[in-house]
């Protein structure tokens, strides 16, 4: 299987393609129509690779770095870009200031307790 797909992308050269046809061998049946690629699939092949060995390493940078003899930067970088490429969901991550740094703050003086009970809700 991997072979044919590693074909086929090498055949269409990036270039976007839908599917036309499936056929279901175990049954004999044929299903006729536009069908659009997976996310996933719709990226290169070395693209999903880099994106099967993150998932298959838990996520670790660190065992990225050493399978592909990248620096920690690399590894980001070609996250974001593979990232970039795939719009399955839009997330957008707010990081909050730490209760402790807000306590801290308002032990300074440097807020009010109604300040710092807003900041931290």
């Amino acid at each position: 299987m991997y072979q044919s797909w590693k074909r086929l992308t090498e055949l269409t050269k990036g270039k976007r393609w839908i599917i036309k046809k499936i056929h279901l061998s175990d049954d004999d049946i044929a299903i006729e129509g536009d069908f659009e690629l997976p996310p996933l699939a719709a990226l290169s092949m070395e693209d999903q690779i880099f994106a099967a060995a993150f998932i298959k390493t838990h996520g670790s940078i660190k065992q990225m770095e050493s399978i592909f003899s990248i620096s920690y930067p690399t590894v980001k970088n070609r996250l974001n870009a593979i990232g970039k490429q795939l719009d399955i969901v839009d997330v957008e991550v707010s990081i909050k200031e730490p209760v402790s740094r807000i306590l801290d703050r308002l032990e300074q003086g440097e807020i009010d307790v109604a300040e710092a009970l807003k900041e931290i809700q």
